[in-house]
């Protein structure tokens, strides 16, 4: 199911407390499916499942997930917030937030999906934790394993025993 990783965070610190201005997953498709037959709707479906699961997952762990309308109209036009050269960290720093939390999924194919999940601080841009995955299937369970894999390896990592 996974076939490569790319981290960009200190091994095993724990995520930081704080405040989330979340922008949501931005869902690019340069499949040939998508060019031949059109949009998919339950891969939309998907994007929303992927949504819910993130924010599920840091309210859980205590982070408070800012209401991000205030300032949407920032980054409302961005095809990417993922890559806006700083749009998203700014919106997120004009909100009082600690965090600013992207995330994409790119559709190469109907078989090859790549993940990518960014957390970066709100005043210095910088990436605080951060991680890419491939996947190998279009299926809900696929994006849900995928999406798993990431909070549980790169965000939110269970305690060696």
């Amino acid at each position: 199911m996974i076939a490569t990783t790319a981290a960009a965070q200190p091994a095993r610190e724990p995520v930081p407390e704080g405040s989330v201005a979340f922008w949501g997953i931005t869902y690019l498709d340069e499949s040939l499916q998508t060019e031949m037959l059109g949009e998919d709707p339950a891969e939309l479906d998907r994007i929303e499942m992927l949504e819910t699961m993130v924010t599920d997952r840091f309210s859980a762990s205590g982070m408070e997930m800012l209401d991000t309308s205030e300032v949407e109209g920032q980054v409302k036009n961005v095809v990417n917030p993922a890559k806006c050269y700083g749009c998203d960290t700014r919106a997120a720093a004009e909100l009082g937030a600690d965090y600013s939390l992207v995330g994409e999924v790119q559709k190469v194919s109907n078989l090859i999906l790549s993940m990518n999940l960014q957390l970066r601080d709100a005043e210095t841009g910088e990436m605080v934790r951060g991680r890419v995955v491939d996947i190998r299937d279009n299926s809900d369970a696929a994006w849900r394993r995928g999406m798993d894999y990431i909070l549980r390896n790169t965000f939110f990592m269970e305690e060696e025993e």
